[in-house]
């Protein structure tokens, strides 16, 4: 059971806040994991783009929001909050905004998808050493991350970089709203690229290489530490919540593979919404960081690897805007559709690409059209691709970390196209369990601030649920080896490397 009714919940609750690149949610959980119905904050925000690439967002405005989901909980859950013993967040990994030494905003908060960085991104590569660059910190010269940001920043406005006191996620500026600390989760760190996963804290070099010092960021919180006692309007506003233990914000992919219950080397979680990730999180001291994928922290003892496509769920609303496909059966056609039985070739790189080779100038590419070709072929098409991508993913993956798998399968990408995960697993050629768990990210980062606060014994000690299981056709998974060498073919073309 995933769901609960609030006088059925096992006490001690937690309050989850998930910040993501869309909506902010906050909900309640019990001590078992489930989410108490009737006890949740919701609101939808859009961030802004320019044509160069840029994608951003007032840190102000979404702040706002943030507290509002916070205020709609507090009110749906009666007294339900006197009962909250710890407060969790997780938010999208990879954010980055300078604050001044005030703490005010001095930029706009810059998503992970944000792409004007991309020469900055190029150079420093060539400068450092991709190969170097990756195995240090686990993550690529590429825009996503803190480094091209900061010396696109440089570069481009050096009247606000050198304003700049502190670079910072979204989560270590909502904290230091409440509690006017600056504290940020080993998480968080292990997505900004200044980071060594291996070694748990800012990588040295790469902080000389873009021309900044530890002073510049916030100090990274420690195993289980918390911040409680909340500055004074907050308190006010929520005295239920102002002497319990908050959580520093833990990034939300990490926080996905732990709700969904993906916490060892046998489990792999995909979570598909907006965009896409494939992640595997485990228990280990140290770790191999292979060319492809990227490696980041869940916290200072669970590592996690793995891939992330700029392109998922997008790729289906794009199809269904440009295509203007009527309300009706959708899914049941495509259900019924031959695997890799239309004859196109897709690239879906409509955002450019991370995992697995990189290329933030890669873009959408669609060969093989004919007279006969329809819509639903389009979008067939669309979807097989991105579970292309997932594949070559997994098969990195399976040569890092051998051993036979199970792969969980969550994320509202596949609430709205569920013959999506068919086609996953006839293309991986392995089994894709749907995860029935609506919210995994913020089911991940309560059950981590149970962890931390030692009411629960590990990350794992809280089973996730696990609903229908997928199983290949080995068929259409010979038929989808063709057409994976068929895209390869095409991106060798296009892009010129092999990914």
């Amino acid at each position: 059971m995933t769901t609960i009714q609030p006088h059925l919940a096992a006490n001690p609750l937690v309050l989850s806040i998930d910040v993501g690149t869309s909506s902010a949610r906050a909900l309640l959980y019990d001590s078992l994991g489930r989410m108490v119905l009737g006890t949740e904050g919701r609101t939808a925000y859009q961030m802004a783009t320019t044509p160069d690439g840029g994608v951003e967002m007032d840190p102000d405005l979404l702040l706002k929001s943030v507290l509002g989901v916070i205020d709609a909980v507090a009110m749906a859950a009666g007294d339900l909050p006197g009962k909250v013993c710890s407060v969790a967040m997780c938010t999208f990994w990879h954010s980055v905004m300078g604050v001044d030494l005030n703490g005010r905003p001095v930029t706009p908060l810059y998503n992970w998808s944000d792409t004007r960085s991309r020469e900055d991104a190029r150079e420093l590569g060539r400068r450092i050493g991709t190969a170097r660059i990756h195995s240090t910190t686990g993550t690529m010269p590429h825009s996503s991350y803190y480094p091209a940001k900061i010396l696109w920043l440089r570069r481009t406005r050096p009247d606000l970089y050198w304003r700049v006191e502190r670079w910072v996620s979204f989560g270590e500026y909502f904290y230091w709203h409440l509690f006017r600390r600056w504290r940020c989760s080993v998480s968080v760190a292990s997505g900004t690229g200044l980071f060594n996963p291996n070694t748990c804290e800012w990588a040295r070099d790469m902080l000389d290489a873009v021309g900044i010092d530890d002073r510049k960021l916030s100090p990274l919180a420690q195993q289980g530490e918390s911040l409680a006692v909340l500055a004074g309007e907050y308190a006010a506003r929520w005295p239920e919540l102002s002497a319990v233990p908050w959580i520093p914000a833990y990034g939300d992919g990490a926080s996905s593979n732990i709700g969904s219950g993906c916490v060892t080397e046998d489990l792999v979680a995909i979570n598909l919404g907006t965009s896409g990730a494939m992640r595997i999180c485990w228990r280990a001291d140290h770790v191999n960081i292979p060319p492809g994928l990227w490696c980041y922290r869940a916290d200072s003892r669970y590592f996690v690897m793995g891939g992330a496509l700029s392109n998922g769920g997008d790729v289906y609303a794009w199809c269904q805007k440009i295509l203007r496909f009527e309300p009706g059966d959708l899914d049941e056609q495509l259900a019924r559709m031959p695997a890799d039985g239309h004859g196109l070739t897709v690239l879906p790189f409509y955002s450019g690409e991370r995992s697995t080779g990189w290329s933030d100038d890669a873009r959408g590419s669609l060969v093989g059209m004919t007279t006969s070709t329809s819509p639903i072929d389009i979008l067939r098409a669309n979807l097989e691709a991105v579970a292309y991508r997932f594949a070559a993913i997994y098969d990195l993956l399976e040569q890092e970390v051998p051993g036979e798998k199970q792969i969980v399968a969550s994320g509202g990408a596949f609430s709205i196209c569920p013959a999506w995960i068919q086609i996953l697993a006839d293309v991986l050629g392995v089994p894709v369990i749907a995860s029935p768990a609506p919210e995994a990210s913020s089911r991940g980062a309560a059950i981590s601030a149970l962890e931390a606060l030692g009411y629960i014994p590990d990350l794992g000690a809280i089973p996730a649920p696990l609903g229908r299981i997928h199983e290949p056709d080995r068929a259409n998974y010979e038929r989808y080896v063709a057409a994976r060498r068929r895209q390869q073919e095409l991106y060798d073309r296009l892009l010129g490397q092999r990914t």
